[in-house]
């Protein structure tokens, strides 16, 4: 069986959006480690903020409750 795999944002397991844990969750990895990337990412050039934001506008929230 073929399933496919939604990216959602996380409603419980969040710090500001749920956004780097439904990510971590989407590519099943650490979040601690996409969080610390998304920091890095908005350290060297801003650009993460602004990415961050869009990404809690336009990603839903989970339907599951994870």
């Amino acid at each position: 069986m073929n399933t496919v795999k939604k990216l959602y944002r996380s409603r419980f397991n969040r710090i500001i959006g749920g956004v780097c844990y439904g990510f971590a969750d989407y590519m099943n990895l650490d979040p601690t480690i996409v969080r610390v990337g998304w920091i890095l990412f908005t350290a060297l050039g801003g650009a993460g903020l602004l990415a961050y934001l869009i990404c809690w506008i336009v990603i839903p929230e989970s339907p599951h409750g994870f």
